[in-house]
């Protein structure tokens, strides 16, 4: 690995041939080859019915459409959750923030590597420490609040995975907003879709009647000739989970001719990340340890023989390639592999690349910044979790 440090290192900075690193797998369909998969449903603009996100793009030198099956954000979720994984089983240690409590009997815990906003999402702004004072007043948060893209050291020090997966400060009112680009990206895509249909319903093994119930926070109870207005406080039955529902004809995944992945760590980002008046040495070790942790986020959550998106889309990992990619020649990227096939490959590499922070001067703390709600966040998160009533029953 310290080999593969030194030229991780060197091309962090643009200071050797290698301008990215790539990703390129391809999977199949747990059922095998034919078998439908089900992309993320969304609401299209021309029927406001659930539909899937479809687009044309060039493969193997052929206009195709493609079917989207995990956006960027996604992935980048997945190695979040990967990371956060290991770090919870004691694998190793990544620094990051996290805001627990107990709300309605129920124990509550956020990280910044689980938030939306990363470690400026509104959560952390809303929240204070053991000492009760305010995220933004201490050590970690007056850091991150005086960074800016000239320096990033407090990112690095406290939560060196936004610079990875990219952070927009958008919840503080300022006139310039920090905003890192990712450097990691990777994207997961269907090739030649053919839509399917099935027919979703509900059975109800006492065949319930489907007729108007009143609703209130303790419960339900008819109203004899009762018929359903826009009044809230209404209700069918089906609505509520019980009676039969008729099938009805619904969006049935997609068949495709292939499944593809691909991933890229760009070496441009990585060396457009700036600390301030740090020493060169520190800067070249900042880079190559943030192209590190981006590698082993990679693989912690795509090395494994396969991968379950969501709900009817397991899919078996076929081939994969990891290589560098270098400056062309002859109209042609030079590209080299990269030996970095499993999670225990990236574990040792970002092992290496944290040695040699902390020899540069990083101080990396320990432990995470352990932070509670303040009293109206607390206050949010307690009527989020407490059951107030009877909901209405949503489809699959």
């Amino acid at each position: 690995m310290e080999k593969v440090y030194e030229r991780l290192r060197a091309a962090a900075g643009l200071q050797s041939g290698d301008g990215a690193v790539r990703v390129v797998a391809e999977y199949e369909p747990l059922g095998g080859p034919g078998a439908p998969v089900f992309p993320p449903t969304v609401k299209a603009k021309a029927t406001d019915a659930a539909g899937y996100l479809v687009e044309p793009r060039w493969v193997d030198g052929q206009q195709t459409d493609v079917v989207l099956l995990d956006q960027r954000q996604s992935q980048a979720n997945r190695c979040e959750t990967a990371l956060l994984t290991a770090i919870e089983s004691g694998q190793l240690f990544v620094p990051h923030l996290a805001l627990s409590t107990q709300a309605a009997g129920v124990d509550v815990r956020v990280t910044s590597l689980e938030a939306p906003h990363r470690s400026r999402d509104a959560y952390f702004r809303d929240a204070v420490d053991a000492e009760d004072r305010p995220f933004d007043k201490t050590e970690a948060g007056a850091g991150l609040q005086a960074a800016s893209t000239r320096d990033v050291r407090s990112y690095l020090r406290w939560v060196p995975s936004d610079l990875v997966y990219g952070v927009w400060d958008s919840h503080r009112k300022r006139r310039i907003q920090v905003k890192i680009p990712r450097a990691y990206s990777s994207e997961m895509v269907g090739v030649a879709p053919l839509a399917g249909k099935r027919a979703a319903g509900r059975m109800d093994p006492l065949n319930l009647p489907g007729e108007v119930v009143q609703v209130t926070s303790s419960g339900w109870q008819f109203t004899e000739g009762a018929k359903k207005t826009k009044d809230k406080s209404q209700a069918k039955l089906s609505e509520l989970g019980h009676g039969m529902i008729p099938p009805s004809e619904g969006a049935g995944g997609v068949v495709v001719k292939a499944v593809q992945r691909t991933a890229t760590l760009s070496m441009a980002q990585l060396a457009g990340l700036r600390f301030g008046d740090a020493s060169s040495e520190f800067c070249a070790a900042g880079r190559a340890l943030v192209g590190a942790l981006a590698l082993l986020g990679d693989r912690l959550a795509f090395a494994a023989p396969a991968i379950r998106l969501r709900s009817g889309c397991d899919l078996v990992l076929v081939s994969e390639r990891i290589e560098w990619v270098g400056r062309g020649t002859d109209g042609r990227p030079v590209t080299e592999p990269l030996e970095l096939a499993s999670a225990e490959q990236a574990r040792a590499l970002f092992e290496v690349a944290v040695a040699r922070a902390e020899v540069a001067g990083l101080e990396w703390p320990k432990k995470p910044v352990e932070l509670q709600p303040a009293p109206g966040l607390q206050e949010a998160i307690r009527r989020s979790v407490a059951v107030t009533g009877i909901g209405e029953a949503e489809s699959e």
